[in-house]
């Protein structure tokens, strides 16, 4: 059911070197780090644990990510067009990331708690 999860991160720096030392041992590595401050870390051949930097809020509210995995890209489809029936704040329409990996086909909404959550397909079109 999960894909992958994200966490955000005071010092991003300090996370990536403990990171990279604890995972080791599990077979876990940096795989991806699509922008500044953004580490994707796994087995290839997609990364399932990633590391961002911490962005501010209020009342110290801390953004989870929690990404589901999805069969196929109708099924992204119709977690998106479910979430959004449902009031979801559209932060990604469905869409291939090509930044992430060939084929990654995937959506993001907010939770009603302010949670991004997304549905993603690895397979190809």
């Amino acid at each position: 059911m999960l894909d992958h999860v994200g966490i955000q991160c005071a010092d991003v720096e300090s996370a990536a070197t403990f990171y990279d030392a604890v995972l080791a041992p599990l077979g876990g590595k940096r795989l991806v780090e699509p922008a500044p401050g953004v580490i994707g870390y796994g087995a290839p051949p997609h990364p399932d644990f990633w590391i961002s930097p911490l962005v501010p809020a209020d009342a110290g509210f801390r953004e989870n990510h929690i990404a589901f995995s999805a069969e196929s890209r109708a099924a992204v489809d119709a977690f998106f067009a479910a979430a959004v029936e449902r009031g979801a704040e559209v932060l990604h329409e469905p869409r291939e990331w090509p930044e992430y990996h060939p084929g990654y086909y995937g959506a993001f909404v907010r939770d009603p708690d302010g949670n991004n959550v997304e549905a993603v397909c690895h397979r190809p079109a």
